[in-house]
């Protein structure tokens, strides 16, 4: 075998091919989660604490 067919023969294979673009989807997804993450995340932060001053104000009032 030639050094040339070798070549031909390894453009040929496709089995790490699949591999390769699943891990391409999950790194994509990964970005955009994290991009969502940036952007949302003060506005998320705003609600709980809102949430958690709600809770707060109604909590009973124990006296000592």
């Amino acid at each position: 075998m030639t050094g040339m067919e070798k070549c031909k023969a390894i453009l040929r294979n496709q089995q790490g091919q699949g591999l390769s673009e699943y891990g391409l989807i999950i790194g994509l997804i990964a970005i955009v989660c994290i991009g969502a993450l940036v952007v949302l995340g003060p506005t998320i932060a705003k609600k709980f604490h809102m949430v958690n001053q709600e809770i707060e104000n109604a909590k009973p009032q124990t006296s000592l």
